[in-house]
């Protein structure tokens, strides 16, 4: 985390079948640079963005119950009706990716293999195997990962951890409108709004930083769990810096999570967030310090990897005073020799 190209990360949320010990993708760090970094629980960066999925027509009002479109006319929404899963946007044609044999269902988390048991056996291990796939590659081969959730998509559009991973998927090629589309199909198979920190920076990824505020306003932030909530307020953040609010960007991160002295999963994050907004106002010196109590941080999730899941780990920090600092006493062996006069050790000779 000390390395400065680190210091942009981003928060992510990855589907059951996804999860990692690391952030999921981000569009772009906290500082709000709008260049083609892109970070998939690591380094991994381009220099283009691929064609955008607006450039397709797409019926964008699938999966968006919780969204305001006014202009929509009643055409719109008979199509939305007579689709309401999108399938038909996953149906096209499209062909499989090879998955290798040692491949198995069992590979996928187990919470996710839970949500295909509506599907016939045979069409659940084929879409589970694919979904394994994608977990594999969504860090090395993004763009294959993604085609392996679309082959998932086809077998099952109406299972949410399908559509969930197929729009991270999106989102780790840059394809953020996509991205943004499955997530709103996502969140209305499920009713979960675990994912609205990644939909914000789908906004940002195409730069709607007013909308993206919007979004991340639409859902009261204490019915989300904690750790989406961190989450989200650092989404949040960056849609301030894009629009130039740097104040505000830092204030979406004063939140009670913020803590130097307890270290969560989020924390690192939240605490490289904090630094980067802090180094564009200029206070470098609280910026560096919020570097130091990230990379603390993740020192104690790393020495408490082994602690029960929602376990507190304390961080410490100590600051010693220069007079409280004592030396060392003198650890050598005294020359007994030199200590004792010779006339009395001689003395001590003729009596023994």
């Amino acid at each position: 985390m000390s390395d400065s190209a680190d210091r942009g990360r981003r928060p992510g949320g990855k589907p059951d079948g996804l999860r990692s010990d690391r952030t999921g993708p981000r569009r772009a760090g906290p500082s709000g640079d709008k260049g083609s970094e892109r970070r998939a629980s690591g380094d991994r960066s381009s220099s283009a963005r691929p064609p955008r999925a607006d450039d397709v027509q797409h019926d964008r009002s699938a999966g968006s119950p919780f969204s305001k479109r006014p202009e929509r006319g009643g055409r719109e929404r008979e199509l939305e009706d007579r689709d309401p899963y999108g399938l038909k946007a996953v149906r096209g044609r499209h062909d499989d990716p090879v998955i290798p044999d040692d491949v198995q269902a069992k590979d996928l988390d187990r919470v996710a293999r839970n949500e295909l048991k509506t599907l016939s056996k045979e069409n659940a291990e084929e879409v589970a195997r694919h979904l394994a796939m994608a977990a594999r590659l969504i860090d090395e081969d993004p763009a294959l990962a993604h085609e392996h959730a679309q082959s998932a998509a086809r077998r099952a559009g109406r299972i949410g951890v399908v559509r969930e991973t197929l729009a991270i998927t999106a989102y780790s090629t840059g394809d953020y409108a996509l991205a943004l589309r499955e997530l709103r199909t996502y969140r209305r198979i499920s009713g979960k709004n675990d994912q609205l920190p990644m939909m914000v920076d789908s906004e940002r990824g195409l730069e709607r930083p007013d909308k993206a505020l919007e979004l991340g306003r639409s859902v009261p932030r204490a019915t989300l769990p904690v750790d989406v909530q961190v989450e989200l307020a650092i989404a949040m953040s960056g849609a301030r810096l894009d629009l130039g609010q740097t104040d505000a960007a830092l204030s979406e991160l004063e939140i009670s999570q913020l803590d130097p002295d307890t270290a969560y999963s989020w924390s690192p994050a939240l605490f490289d967030a904090y630094a980067a907004v802090l180094e564009e106002l200029g206070r470098d010196d609280e910026a560096e310090l919020w570097w130091q109590r990230s990379n603390r941080a993740q020192e104690a999730l790393r020495a408490g990897s082994g602690a029960d899941d929602g376990e507190i780990i304390e961080v410490v920090e100590e600051d010693i005073p220069e007079e409280d600092v004592q030396e060392e006493p003198d650890t050598e062996e005294p020359d007994t020799d030199s200590d004792v006069p010779h006339d009395t050790a001689d003395a001590d000779k003729e009596e023994a």
